[in-house]
């Protein structure tokens, strides 16, 4: 039983890569991978210059405004890249509180619920919010691989096994997370005595995706379009909260009103959702796959597939 739970819990260290992707993470650090024999996909990488700065920073503008949803989930991300999961769980409690149709906050909320648990690998909290984040969004993918979890830690491995090949269906070719979830599969097959070889080589990737291993979590297409980088948000956290929100929406201003002037630029389209989706706006991220679409219907599908792995709602 023991060895069992112990096969669930790196299942759900193998979440990380799919989190980042769905809140669009990146942009505050790098994630390249690294591998170990207790968590086979857990990410790994320097973190910001000062961390901290950024923490008291995004403090300082949920406190001047606690009715800032987004400000929260932003606040509860840098509490958990910095291992403070129960400050995270707090943060994303107050996300959800004030955004509670955002699907991508309750299965932020969910995971930092897992991480933090000392004893419980699921906690019924952390299944609550993946199932609301499922109700909201059917395909928000970290909510369904930790569903796959949950089913693994009850001992349905299979049933697990097939949720998880479900979701790398669904998973466009060469996202950030496709080699974990397949990696995850395999192991938790190979421990459990169920051939997945012959399932593994049938899935069929919704759609060919481009690299996304730039600074920006982008594609190597996208990594030069301008926008706000890493290093430009870190300092705008710092910031108070009226320079702070004016930096940062000026930056992205600027590229918006670079694709009303060029609304051919597609790869600039993926940068504006990117941007949206980091800041947590939720909203004008579908907005602009929406005008991203109608002015370049040719590339519709590129568009859905890019969204998805931003974790833009309802794609």
């Amino acid at each position: 039983m023991a060895a069992k739970l112990s096969v669930g819990r790196v299942a759900l260290v193998g979440a990380a890569a799919l989190a980042l992707v769905s809140v669009g993470y990146n942009v505050w650090r790098d994630r390249p991978e690294k591998t170990a024999a207790s968590a086979p996909f857990a990410p790994a990488a320097q973190q910001p210059s000062d961390p901290e700065a950024v923490i008291r920073g995004l403090q300082d503008r949920v406190g001047s405004n606690p009715d800032d949803a987004e400000g929260w989930q932003m606040l509860g991300w840098a509490y958990f890249e910095n291992g403070r999961h129960a400050d995270a769980v707090r943060a994303y409690r107050r996300a959800v509180k004030l955004a509670p149709d955002n699907a991508t906050f309750w299965s932020s909320l969910g995971e930092a619920v897992v991480m933090a648990s000392e004893r419980d690998p699921m906690p019924r909290e952390a299944a609550e919010a993946f199932d609301k984040a499922v109700k909201i969004d059917p395909k928000e993918p970290r909510a369904r691989y930790f569903q796959a979890v949950r089913k693994d830690l009850a001992q349905d491995h299979e049933g697990a096994i097939r949720d998880w090949l479900a979701l790398l269906a669904d998973t466009p070719s060469g996202a950030p997370w496709e080699a974990d979830l397949r990696r995850t599969i395999e192991q938790v097959g190979k421990i459990n005595g169920i051939d997945v070889k012959g399932r593994l080589a049938a899935i069929k990737p919704a759609a060919p995706h481009p690299d996304m291993g730039s600074p920006l979590g982008g594609s190597v297409a996208t990594a030069a379009i301008p926008g706000p980088s890493r290093e430009q948000m870190q300092a705008a956290a710092q910031l108070p909260k009226g320079q702070q929100d004016a930096m940062i929406e000026g930056m992205v201003s600027g590229l918006e009103a670079k694709l009303k002037a060029d609304p051919a630029n597609v790869d600039g389209w993926i940068m504006l959702m990117r941007s949206r989706m980091t800041l947590g706006e939720t909203a004008k991220a579908q907005a602009a796959l929406e005008a991203a679409r109608k002015a370049n219907p040719g590339q519709s599908a590129r568009l859905r597939d890019e969204a998805r792995v931003l974790g833009v709602p309802g794609v």
